[in-house]
């Protein structure tokens, strides 16, 4: 009989919250030609002569703040998830990771031990980018020939409309929007560069070509990030009945001097409380695990920004993580 084997694929984090151990992560991470989508030797020149000569230690210190005594949040909760995940279904399940370790190719190789013959690839990333989804789905391609090119293999969509997702993301929100009267719910998404969304614009001629372009129907919102996020916002603020004027989005840790996509949260932190909001609630739907852009970028520095700048309530809504909820839908997803 068929075995399907599973796997569960997020971004990745750096061993420890050391300089070496993040130089190294950075280093993977950043030269992927997905992240910095530029020609190769301009990516080294930006990568290896300047970001890894300043950015580690940086990056180390922010890591620090965020580690626990369980390692690294995104790790640790994605290893929850695993478990929540593999007591509710027969199949087997794999933990990989992008860039470090757990690594794709060892989650394949585990799962041929185990006898499956086929295999799920769920990147844990509600929207299409070519930054996320495009280099997972070309990395397990090339690992798959490598190890198992005789075995079939699928890849589960993005889900961002999905119906079941926003009405769990909605019901995250809830406890926070019962207990406080918020003047305001910020949806940041993490950003990304435009020509990334135009790349992938399979007309050429929408992705910012068009005015408006997120709101008029085209063939480019399969692939655009941007759109998906909005779609996000306004789904699950339909759900909770949240008033126009009330929410918006906004996209957070931009690297560069290239064209990103805005608003800026940044920016938003620091015009939110001039604008009369002084009771904000933050959400972050591009990541379904708190991490070091969660925890530190938007839970400390954001706060810190909304209150310097004269607000005076600030709270952030935990990632799904290993809610039990979202195994539950996990497992559905991947019978």
């Amino acid at each position: 009989m068929s075995k399907k084997g599973v796997v569960l694929i997020n971004l990745g984090t750096p061993d420890k919250p050391e300089k070496k151990e993040v130089k190294a992560y950075l280093s993977e991470f950043l030269m992927d030609k997905y992240v910095i989508d530029t020609p190769y030797f301009s990516r080294l020149l930006l990568v290896k002569g300047i970001i890894l000569n300043t950015r580690p230690e940086k990056s180390a210190r922010a890591y620090k703040k965020v580690w626990t005594d369980r390692g690294s949040p995104l790790l640790y909760h994605s290893e929850d998830l695993l478990g929540k995940v593999q007591n509710k279904i027969a199949n087997p399940v794999e933990l990989a990771m992008r860039y470090n370790t757990p690594a794709i190719s060892t989650a394949i190789q585990n799962l041929i031990k185990k006898g499956c013959d086929k295999i799920l690839f769920f990147p844990l990333y509600p929207q299409y980018a070519m930054s996320s989804t495009l280099t997972v789905q070309e990395k397990v391609e090339d690992e798959m020939k490598k190890i198992a090119n005789n075995i079939p293999f699928e890849f589960v969509p993005p889900f961002y409309d999905d119906n079941d997702y926003i009405n769990l993301l909605a019901n995250t929100m809830r406890p926070y929007l019962e207990k406080v009267q918020y003047d305001y719910v910020l949806f940041s998404y993490h950003g990304l560069p435009v020509r990334q969304l135009q790349k992938v614009d399979p007309t050429k001629s929408h992705c910012y070509s068009v005015e408006n372009c997120c709101s008029i129907k085209s063939p480019a919102h399969e692939f655009c990030y941007k759109h998906q996020s909005f779609t996000i916002t306004e789904k699950v603020a339909e759900q909770l009945k949240l008033e126009a004027g009330k929410f918006g989005s906004s996209f957070q840790s931009r690297l560069g001097r290239t064209e990103w996509v805005k608003p800026f949260t940044d920016e938003q932190l620091i015009d939110l409380p001039n604008r009369g909001i002084k009771k904000l609630l933050v959400v972050t739907p591009s990541f379904v695990a708190d991490c070091l852009e969660t925890i530190e970028e938007i839970g400390m520095g954001g706060k810190s920004t909304f209150l310097e700048n004269g607000g005076e309530i600030y709270d952030l809504v935990s990632c799904l993580n290993s809610d039990s909820r979202w195994a539950d839908l996990i497992s559905n997803w991947v019978k």
